[in-house]
């Protein structure tokens, strides 16, 4: 009797795994490209032996060669060839539409990447957001793509979910609900050299799941990390490992003034889900004064978005003691700065840029310690726009991120810190940094600077 139901059941796998295999829509004949149509730029897509083959030309901008037909949920598999001396992408929910640039392509776009920075696999917002979910986050998936050679991509976009894998090894695990349907893209890169003319990039044997692609999801590797751009609110993987709002996005509750009893009665607002220090005289503290939690926190994940506006200032500041400076300016803690490099004076003070954007103010600069050649070009996204800032306190040891990308790690006990104290600004503070706790703040500096989706979990 066991042996005629275990036959049953996998005769019935087997027909369940067929009838959904069936269901699969091819993208491209291998003959035409009657269902594509180019836009934005003049590199030139061919068909060679059944694969869809873009060139690289110089003087044009990228160019992208799009379904007609437009997705919202979907399952999406190809494979992928392209030169070493070429970065490319895959498009999906993307857009053109006359009143945004002129019709320039923009939206989600899965990375090819065959360099040594190897974030193939990532997820870039192309013409908006710019990276999402850069490989600096995942080790594993950084070595999932093989130069050189034909890689799988299997590409699942359900709901607000958006995870990649490439050769069977997952690298991203995204959720963002800014664009819900949009076409499909293959995308050849604009570039700036001679030596990359004719460079190729290939696709073959692309296809589509639309059909109830949630039964044909593949597991998620626990170990991706799961990034959410949901404003002011947490997934349920995050409330799972023990997230919560730091900031409700509506009101003062969980806050104070850092030199008061309760939240300022101006100067900061709270509107649309945005919480916004507003500019006085662009002094420290002289407007409506920092702003701390309530709670004080020890081994934390700190995470949220802020948004600066040109030549502002301002800083995360945590393990904030606000006994220590009961007179003029912020209060006494460790701050991730806050600063518009480009326009602020503060960006040449210090020493050897350990007052710039993300670093650890006075003491540590930022680098991108997640770039093979630690290049911060490209981390921050720019004023006006919203970026993400993490702090990660454990066991003593502090990192900073900026926008998934690592840019400073420390041990806050260990002697190196103890002498960059003591030769700083904070060398007044006996034990500074090292306390075993302190309350988070939001720094007012004179400007206006926006923050929203602030959460944090304890270790």
């Amino acid at each position: 009797m066991y042996r005629i139901c275990l036959s049953t059941f996998l005769a019935f796998v087997a027909l369940s795994m067929f009838a959904q295999s069936d269901k699969w829509e091819p993208l491209f004949n291998g003959k035409n490209l009657d269902n594509w149509e180019k836009l934005n730029g003049t590199a030139s897509y061919e068909i060679i032996d059944g694969s869809i083959v873009g060139v690289a030309k110089m003087g044009t901008p990228n160019t992208f060669l799009t379904t007609r037909e437009t997705y919202s949920d979907f399952i999406l598999e190809v494979e992928v060839r392209v030169d070493n001396r070429l970065n490319s992408g895959i498009q999906i929910r993307s857009l053109s539409k006359e009143d945004y640039f002129n019709g320039r392509v923009h939206g989600y776009q899965v990375e090819i990447d065959p360099s040594p920075r190897g974030y193939s696999g990532g997820l870039y917002d192309e013409a908006r957001r710019a990276w999402l979910y850069p490989l600096s986050v995942n080790s594993k998936g950084r070595k999932a793509f093989r130069p050189g050679e034909w890689n799988t991509y299997h590409i699942e976009a359900i709901g607000n979910s958006i995870r990649t894998w490439i050769n069977g090894t997952m690298c991203t695990n995204l959720v963002d609900d800014m664009t819900a349907e949009g076409f499909i893209g293959l995308q050849v890169h604009s570039i700036g050299n001679e030596s990359q003319v004719g460079a190729k990039v290939e696709w073959r044997n692309p296809r589509i799941l639309t059909e109830n692609p949630e039964s044909a999801r593949w597991d998620v590797d626990p170990e991706v990390k799961e990034i959410s751009y949901l404003i002011n609110e947490l997934t349920e993987t995050e409330k799972r490992k023990g997230f919560r709002l730091l900031w409700d996005g509506k009101t003062s509750v969980g806050w104070r003034g850092a030199k008061l009893d309760g939240f300022p009665e101006s100067g900061w607002e709270m509107k649309n889900g945005v919480l916004t220090v507003l500019a006085t005289d662009g002094g420290e503290s002289t407007g409506p004064g920092d702003i701390i939690t309530i709670d004080q926190f020890s081994d934390f994940e700190l995470e949220l978005e802020f948004k600066i506006t040109e030549g502002a200032n301002s800083g995360i500041k945590y393990f904030v003691d606000p006994n220590l400076n009961k007179g003029t300016g912020s209060a006494i803690g460790c701050e991730f700065q806050i600063l518009d490099d480009k326009n602020h004076p503060d960006a040449t003070k210090g020493v050897a840029e350990n007052r710039t954007l993300a670093s650890l103010y006075d003491l540590i600069a930022a680098r991108n310690l997640s770039n093979p050649n630690g290049s911060r070009s490209g981390m921050f996204k720019g004023v006006g726009r919203w970026n993400k800032a993490k702090i990660i306190s454990k066991n003593g040891k502090v990192e900073h991120w900026l926008n998934n990308e690592k840019a400073v790690e420390y041990d806050r006990f260990s002697q190196i810190f103890e002498a960059l104290v003591n030769y700083s600004k904070y060398k007044d503070w006996p034990n500074f940094g090292r306390w075993p706790q302190g309350h988070i703040l939001l720094q007012d500096h004179g400007n206006t600077v926006h923050f929203r989706s602030i959460k944090i979990r304890e270790f």
